[in-house]
């Protein structure tokens, strides 16, 4: 009993040391980047299908919301200054634009093509991405919309009803079981549910330890197989986390490459070059087409983009 105890002890010690800020820290300024301490400005993402630019520009104005324009993005905006909550206004209720973390608005924006699409958005609430999908898409093709957990589905439904969103079916679905649609995806949207990381969260370094990136990235790959199964011989999915651990990023975007016949391709996007080096193992050559975020003005962020090995480019 005394040895059962203390090897409880000694794995409980073990995973305390694998965790804390310190902990953290030290492994970020290993993959080249030094921590400080930021808070991501608020960001608004223009619903160019109801509404012109110049026309929310100048409304917004009138009520005293001072925008600027995100350099990397088309339809994103920084709230500069505000007299009243964004998410109060007229032009919020009526779906002119959404709330949504600059980071956050770039994966949608990086498919070829999606106008006829037939799209999933895989773990898709509370549906700020859905939304941004629907505004690409000229509210043609289908969007099917999943999410595991059903009290998410009303927040999901309100935003899609809200934003005049006519092509997207929403259903309660582990992510894990998308091949029971029987239906062949031409582009798929993997937000994967993640670690998150602590630009947004206070809390994070107290309640974060490597155990939960271990059993993050595990789940990212299950829903990665599958998304890969459901996946058009000439279709495209895009991957992205919050998080900013490489096991979640660049190790599982090496893994898609050597066991799902995916191929990593390159895209403009704002971010640095994916690590192909972590902790001295290794990676293949193609992560560095992968986008890595650093936490500044925006969260913490990570995008690649997979097809089926010998597709078309």
């Amino acid at each position: 009993m005394k040895r059962v105890l203390k090897s409880f002890y000694s794995r409980f010690s073990y995973l305390r040391l694998m965790s804390g800020k310190e902990f953290f820290v030290e492994r970020y300024e290993r993959l080249g980047w030094k921590f400080e301490d930021v808070k991501p400005r608020q960001a608004i993402r223009l619903n160019v299908t109801n509404i012109e630019e110049k026309n929310l520009e100048e409304r917004l104005q009138a009520i005293g919301v001072q925008l600027g324009k995100v350099p990397f993005l088309e339809t994103g905006y920084w709230v500069r200054n505000s007299k009243v909550s964004v998410g109060a206004t007229a032009e919020y209720l009526l779906g002119f634009y959404s709330i949504q973390e600059a980071a956050a608005q770039i994966p949608a924006t990086l498919f070829a093509d999606l106008q006829s699409k037939t799209v999933l958005d895989a773990c898709a609430a509370p549906g700020g991405k859905t939304v941004q999908l629907a505004d690409l898409m000229g509210n043609t093709g289908v969007i099917v919309a999943l999410d595991v957990k059903k009290r998410r589905l009303a927040a999901l439904a309100n935003h899609l009803e809200r934003c005049h969103v006519s092509n997207a079916v929403v259903y309660n679905l582990d992510a894990r079981q998308v091949s029971r649609l029987k239906v062949k995806f031409d582009r798929v949207l993997l937000d994967a549910p993640c670690s998150g990381n602590f630009a947004t969260d206070r809390d994070w370094f107290k309640r974060r330890t490597l155990q939960d990136v271990e059993r993050n990235a595990r789940l990212q790959r299950e829903i990665l197989t599958e998304a890969a199964a459901c996946l058009s011989d000439e279709g495209e999915i895009v991957y992205s986390t919050c998080s900013l651990e490489p096991e979640e990023n660049e190790i599982n975007m090496n893994w898609a490459v050597k066991h799902l016949s995916l191929q990593i391709e390159e895209v403009d996007s704002y971010g640095q070059k994916g690590l192909t080096e972590v902790f001295g193992s290794r990676l293949d050559a193609s992560v560095e087409r992968c986008k890595r975020i650093w936490p500044g003005e925006t969260q913490g962020f990570f995008v690649c983009k997979l097809k089926k090995r010998g597709g078309k480019r």
